[in-house]
């Protein structure tokens, strides 16, 4: 049985860990070793995971199986665009994919930003990922592209999907 519950900045370990796992599968055909060390180190290190809960204020959530943790999300509003959100992370285990735990995580994070009046939740995702059959499995659509430049000649190559929350 799953248990989705908010991640506190208690939690931190717990998301550098799970990310720490799960990005070698969901990136090691897609990122360099050295490239997604990188961005590991640049995204998931403790002094950057505690900015953006306590500065950033995104929200995180982790899901839990029986004693394991086994996934995390985060999501925020864009404060530029009333009514949009941001999903901004959304990672499951390997082991636990294809069992629905990502869409548990997407229907609760739909459920709680709908209280915040969403009209619309947006995200990032690298153009050679394989979650983006699952974002249109889940009526997201690609609106534009978008190339990041995160530092030390990296790129980031993605989508910009969106779906509209009625």
């Amino acid at each position: 049985m799953y248990e989705i519950m908010k991640a506190t900045k208690d939690h931190i370990d717990v998301i550098h860990h799970l990310a720490h796992k799960i990005w070698p599968t969901a990136y090691g055909d897609i990122l360099s070793k050295t490239q997604l060390q990188y961005m590991l180190e640049k995204f998931y290190n403790y002094s950057s995971l505690q900015n953006q809960l306590e500065t950033l204020k995104h929200s995180f959530i982790l899901v839990k199986n029986e004693n394991e943790f086994v996934a995390f999300a985060s999501y925020s509003s864009q404060i530029k665009s009333k009514g949009v959100f941001r999903l901004n992370k959304l990672y499951v285990l390997p082991s636990e994919q294809g069992k629905h735990v990502g869409k548990q995580m997407l229907d609760h994070i739909i459920d709680e930003i709908k209280k915040e009046a969403a009209t619309s939740i947006q995200l990032n995702v690298n153009r050679f990922n394989k979650a983006i059959h699952f974002y249109k499995k889940q009526g997201f659509e690609i609106v534009r592209e978008e190339n990041i430049d995160i530092g030390e000649g990296y790129l980031m190559n993605d989508w910009i999907m969106e779906k509209k929350i009625w």
